[in-house]
């Protein structure tokens, strides 16, 4: 946009309109501007005003004229179509977008050279230090998974930890930008905050130090009492009810409200925290806590559910605040459930009660984990089996909440892959060999620091083969539905890998699954400096897009170690074996979900119901508000889960019967 000095017409008409500059040299406005929608401004600096000539819908149905209205400028430049009114003290060093609305605020102002929170230094799962991660606008949780607990690669961490001050340095500006589309209304103070187009600012109390990537797609909201420092807001956040957030990154699509305290953590995709407070948190997608007591502190967290009052603690009163603790992915904390970290808890566990025994239970996935009179008990493999577990593998796609076309972390949302089978696979080992060692009739086993009961042991066992047979079955099958084959020539040609990657040890990296030789390839050409962050980005978005080619690599590989032959050598009898098993593999847990989900709905569930009345009238009241066990639409789900996979199974079978050898 081209500006012009203003005309003495021009300037005389806006003294009498109650306008004055230490300079009227220094105010450009464009060429069409007109002085009759700018009054009682004061004019500092160097200054620029677009044109304003269309009206703006206020909240409530209020039209306002867009134009410059009791305020005070120092060096800003207004785009087209603002209306800024009544600033209290100042607007200083900022660019202003087209159409954007700010009102009665208190002062908005760059002091001096920023980077609006680009390098700020998250001392994240350590309070005492040592893992310090520098945020910026395009942290991903993979990327941040590797700074976090990569330390013992420090020229690799060297590496990125320089090009993210490369990258600071370059956002860094003495003038700060307020994009196009904005709203900031009924706020106080606004500090060294660069903000994004189509943001929403209502009655936030401050902001200092901080980038809003608010954009078209996926506007950024802020609230009444909001208070963040030193911080990176991703896009389509919402932040509301004076919550405090200070030295974070808060990733896309995550939800802060009701006075939720965060502090020095990093938070991924889709996380929600309400009431409760996060200190030195590593929060992977879809950390969610609802709960007033509810303390999350110097821990690794992914697709967690956190109950009521669930706390941690990382402090042995000796070196201080330096322990942490991981709970991978899908675990479960109850309320008022207690770890002494260091802890290490696997992947869809639940936590029950208070454990100060320093548990690793990372090799036993899908267990629980129970205290006992003070002692830890684990049960392998249990949830496997319950209905909860299922219930939140489908709902976590469904509550994505990034709008964001432009996204920055890679969520793998799959129940069973390569990396929790693995784990079940390596949990048989353990299971096995503690039952080796210590005898088949012991009653109760040691175990890292929990104990395992011996029906607790065999049952775990079982589960896991089951989950096994289903994951194994599951990629078998997707190999071959929805082709025809003449021979079995066809058939092990459809079955050959489509590369070589994926053998060997899989990595969750906050929500990236993918394996640990491409994450190890990824690390030594960072080293060398051979990727840029943006390279390193489209390294994982690839690894993301190829996981079922991968998955297919480690599944074949394990099928093989089954069949004990290679794919070559594999018969048509064995295919339809493998099938007839993942089928029975996949109806025995349908079964015990569908029986777990009838829990829901037995006479224990109905206490509280027909409080005034009968047996009877308690049935009516609790099927009016549930419905009946045959309505649910989950457990028809299940039912219909069953009839599908099994009708599968047998097209599947009856078409290998008809391949030639």
């Amino acid at each position: 946009m081209s500006y012009r000095k203003l005309t003495s017409q021009e300037i005389e008409q806006l003294q009498k309109q109650g306008c004055s500059a230490t300079d009227w040299e220094e105010v450009e406005v464009a060429e069409a501007f007109e002085t009759q929608f700018v009054r009682e401004v004061r004019f500092s600096g160097h200054n620029r005003l677009g044109v304003f000539r269309r009206e703006i819908a206020m909240p409530g149905g209020l039209i306002v004229h867009s134009g410059i209205y009791n305020a005070t400028l120092h060096n800003c430049e207004v785009g087209d179509d603002c209306h800024l009114y009544n600033i209290h003290n100042y607007i200083a060093n900022y660019r202003i977008g087209n159409n954007s609305c700010i009102e009665n605020v208190n002062a908005i102002l760059v002091d001096g050279r920023s980077t609006f929170g680009n390098g700020v230094r998250v001392p994240v799962m350590n309070e005492g230090g040592g893992r310090e991660i520098p945020i910026f606008n395009e942290l991903s949780a993979s990327l941040a998974y590797i700074l976090t607990l990569y330390r013992h690669r420090p020229k690799m961490i060297s590496e990125l930890e320089r090009q993210i001050d490369e990258y600071a340095d370059a956002q860094a500006d003495t003038v700060g930008h307020i994009g196009c589309h904005v709203r900031i209304l009924n706020c106080g103070s606004i500090k060294n905050v660069k903000i994004g187009d189509y943001a929403e600012l209502t009655g936030v109390s401050r902001l200092k130090n901080g980038t809003i990537n608010s954009n078209a797609d996926a506007p950024v909201r802020l609230g009444s009492g909001v208070k963040c420092a030193d911080f990176i807001i991703a896009s389509g956040v919402e932040i509301g009810d004076s919550t405090l957030v200070e030295k974070c990154f808060v990733g896309q699509g995550c939800i802060f409200d009701k006075h939720y305290s965060a502090g020095e953590s990093l938070f991924f995709s889709n996380c929600q925290g309400m009431h409760g407070e996060a200190c030195a948190i590593f929060a992977g997608p879809y950390t969610v806590t609802h709960h007033k007591s509810t303390l999350l502190i110097a821990g690794m967290f992914s697709f967690l559910n956190a109950g009521s009052g669930s706390n941690q603690s990382n402090h042995m009163y000796k070196l201080g605040p330096i322990h942490q603790g991981i709970a991978e992915r899908g675990a479960k904390t109850t309320s008022d459930s207690y770890l002494l970290w260091p802890s290490k808890i696997g992947a869809f566990s639940l936590v029950m009660g208070r454990h100060t025994h320093h548990a690793d239970t990372s090799d036993l996935p899908f267990s629980y984990l129970i205290e006992n009179h003070s002692e830890s008990y684990l049960v392998p493999g249990a949830n496997l089996r319950t209905v909860g577990t299922i219930r939140d593998a489908q709902k976590w796609p469904k509550r994505d909440n990034r709008k964001d076309p432009h996204q920055l972390d890679q969520i793998n949302f799959n129940l069973l892959s390569p990396y929790t089978v693995q784990k079940m696979w390596r949990g048989r080992e353990v299971l096995d060999e503690l039952q080796s060692l210590s005898g088949e009739n012991t009653e109760v086993y040691g175990y890292k620091n929990c104990k395992i009961r011996n029906s607790s042991l065999r049952h775990g066992r079982d589960l896991y083969t089951i989950g096994i047979q289903k994951f194994l079955g599951n990629s078998l099958i997707s190999r071959l539905d929805g082709k025809s084959f003449d021979s079995m020539k066809d058939v092990r040609e459809a079955l050959r890998p489509d590369s070589p990657i994926g053998l060997g040890d899989w990595v969750d990296m906050a929500g990236l699954i993918a394996p640990k030789s491409e994450i190890t390839t990824l690390l030594n050409e960072i080293e060398n400096k051979q990727l840029s962050l943006t390279d390193i980005q489209k390294r994982l978005v690839e690894m993301h897009s190829n996981y079922y080619s991968y998955e297919w690599t480690w599944a074949l590989d394990k099928l093989q170690q089954v069949w004990n032959c290679s794919v070559e050598e594999v018969s048509k009898e064995m295919l339809i074996d493998t099938v007839n098993i993942w089928q029975e593999a996949v109806i025995r847990l349908d079964h015990m979900v569908y029986e777990d989900a009838r829990k829901e709905f037995d006479l224990n569930s109905q206490t509280g119901f027909g409080v005034d009345g009968d047996r009877e009238q308690a049935e009516a009241d609790f099927e009016e508000v549930r419905g009946s066990f045959e309505s649910n639409s989950f457990v028809k789900a299940v039912l219909e889960h069953i009839e599908r996979k099994s009708a599968l199974g047998e097209k599947i079978c009856t078409s290998l019967a008809a391949v030639k050898e």
